[in-house]
């Protein structure tokens, strides 16, 4: 069984480069075609990318995300949310890997079977980094207005938070 998932990539590596000689495809052509394609849509979303990581860690070296975090900390107990877990709330948007910093030192302080460490890790799973979502799809897709795009997502993103939240409760209290 190991052999066959070790020689999974390859075969399917092979059979489409079969498949693309027998239909007289320049195999490599399409290749370097499509990593110079590749590299065109890179060039355009690392600036944006830079950019949000930039302000994500000024703001946590700031002490910013932990003064926005004491403000909300009322609004998100009566929705349900542990008030330990704002600052994942506030960075996920954001930063996938600063929330999985943030995710990571909630369950190392509270502990993997906590209620916090559970919300934590539900949350991290089932939300999305909005702005670093939408800076790349948009911005590979040349799209220069997102219009209802950005506030659409952030209240899908709340919503994931509350259920995360929710789904701990039931399931774990």
């Amino acid at each position: 069984m190991d052999l066959i998932f070790t020689m999974l990539v390859p075969l399917i590596i092979a059979v489409v480069a079969l498949y693309g000689m027998l239909r007289r495809v320049d195999v490599y052509d399409a290749l370097v075609q499509g990593a110079g394609d590749g590299l065109g849509v890179l060039i355009r979303i690392v600036p944006p990318l830079i950019g949000l990581l930039t302000a994500v860690y000024m703001l946590r070296a700031s002490g910013a995300l932990e003064l926005a975090g004491e403000a909300l900390s009322p609004v998100l107990a009566r929705l349900g949310i542990p008030a330990e877990t704002i600052a994942l709330l506030l960075v996920r948007p954001v930063s996938g890997s600063a929330a999985l910093g943030v995710g990571a030192e909630l369950i190392q302080t509270y502990g993997p079977d906590s209620l916090i460490g559970r919300t934590a890790a539900v949350m991290l799973g089932s939300t999305e980094t909005t702005f670093y979502t939408i800076a790349v799809y948009f911005g590979a897709a040349g799209i220069v207005k997102t219009r209802y795009a950005v506030p659409a997502a952030l209240c899908a993103d709340l919503a994931g938070f509350m259920a995360a939240a929710w789904a701990v409760r039931v399931l774990f209290d």
